[in-house]
Order: structure tokens, then sequence, then C-alpha cells
């Protein structure tokens, strides 16, 4: 009998929603519109910082006190860099009225627990008392990122920046299709294809691109060279058919958390 209840107990916990965006809310509190500016103030810290700060608002956490929420999507979201431990988790239980910040190992340092305990009772439980849960979490955020902004912690690596092989499809075609048709016309189809290619793998070098990722556009646009416009039309479908744009956040970056942070209701 015991086992059946603890059974029962474990398969009614709030499940972890999937982290696809920065800001995850469950319960229809943020408009669209607010949810996008606040995504896009914390990616714009995440590349010039490298940290990671997630939001994520439910109606409950209960069974679970928010603290034992908190750290198991803590645990499966790993925010942070892998070995800089350098992310935070923003959570908050709306029907409970209850809410924490979770902080990463790397972190601890910056963001004390006595110091996140300040920013839940200061910054964001006024607002939240007013209805104005935007208005706590935006303030909180900002407020993470000054004393974030303030650690020495490494600087971000370039991935970001690099673009995936579908990003730079336009620059391939206009480079393989107009300079590479003057290129041809100019020194043949092979010569012309090479140094259509190499300069092609020049200019993605240029604006940040992967070596890999540069390499491969050189070699479609010598073979764009070769085929001419006339071939383009058979390659072009297969090239763009079911394609989309993904989205560009790897979620993630494999930090640790230990239980550091503060909670608080309003």
């Amino acid at each position: 009998m015991m086992l059946f209840a603890s059974f029962h107990v474990q398969a009614e916990l709030v499940p972890i929603p999937t982290l696809q965006h920065r800001v995850t809310d469950l319960t229809q509190t943020l408009s669209a519109d607010q949810q996008s500016v606040l995504e896009q103030k914390i990616a714009a810290f995440e590349h010039e910082k490298g940290s990671q700060i997630a939001v994520l608002i439910v109606p409950t956490t209960q069974p679970e006190v928010i603290e034992q929420y908190s750290i198991r999507v803590a645990d499966a979201w790993k925010l942070g860099r892998e070995k800089e431990d350098d992310g935070v988790l923003i959570v908050v239980a709306k029907n409970d009225r209850k809410m924490r910040i979770e902080v990463g190992y790397g972190l601890e340092g910056a963001i004390p627990d006595l110091i996140a305990k300040r920013v839940i009772t200061e910054v964001m439980a006024p607002p939240f008392k007013q209805g104005d849960f935007y208005g706590g979490i935006t303030k909180a955020v900002d407020t993470l990122i000054g004393l974030i902004s303030g650690e020495q912690l490494p600087a971000p690596t370039k991935q970001n920046n690099q673009g995936s092989f579908t990003d730079f499809l336009p620059l391939l075609l206009i480079g393989g299709l107009i300079l590479g048709g003057l290129l041809r016309a100019i020194f043949g189809d092979f010569f012309g294809g090479m140094l259509n290619g190499g300069a092609i793998v020049m200019l993605a070098l240029f604006f940040g691109v992967g070596l890999f990722i540069a390499l491969l556009l050189g070699v479609v646009a010598f073979v764009l060279t070769l085929i001419g416009p006339a071939g383009l039309g058979n390659l072009g479908g297969g090239m763009y058919s079911g394609g989309h744009s993904s989205d560009s956040w790897g979620g993630g970056g494999g930090g640790g958390f230990g239980g550091g942070g503060a909670s608080g209701d309003w």
C-alpha cells in the first residue's frame, strides 16, 4: 500500500516543460509581445556575456514545494555553460503565489543567497502584489543581468554567429549566379568555378561562418558555376523543398546547479 501511494504521488508531479525558449509561460500571464521583449533582452545578454537566464511561469508546483520543483527543472534544463555553470532560473508559481531564483554553481559568488532573496522581496514582490508580473520579472532580469555583468567570466564563444548551411543559402545563390556567371564567362567553366568557390569561402569566413560551412558553401558555389543557370532550376527545387528556418537557440549549455538561490512569495 505504501509503495502504491508513493508511486501515485510521483506520477502526479508537475511535469517539466521542454526547454524551447528563454521565457516559458504556461499560464498565459504574459502577452506575446511581452514574452518577445523579455526573450530578446535575455538573448542579447547571453550573446554578450555567455551566461544563460531563463524564466518559467507555471500555475503550481504542488505537490512539491517550489524549491523541489525548481531544482528538478534546473537539473533538466542545464542552463549555463558546462564548465562555467553560469545559469540562472526564475520560477514563478502563479496560483501558489510563490517564486524562486535558482542560481548555478558558477554564479553563487555574484548572486549569493542573501542577494537573491533581496531581488525576490524588493524587486519582484512589489509589482507582483499589484498584478504586474511582467514588470516584476523584467526588473528581476535587469537586476540579475547587472549582478552577473560584474562577474569575471570567460567570453562567450562565436558558435552562435557561425550560422547553419540554410542561413547562408541567399549568399550562396547570389555568389553562385552573379559572380559565378561573370567568372565563368571570363575564365571558363572550371577555372571560373574555382575562383567563384574560393571567393565564397573567403566571404563566408569574413562574416564569421565556421570553416566547415564556409568550405561547403565554396564547393556548392563551384558546382553552381559549372552547371550554370540552366541547371539551377532543377537543383533549386531540391534545395528548398520542405525548408524552414529553425530556432537558432541551442537551449541549455550543460551548466550545473546545487540549490543556491532563494524563494519567496507575494
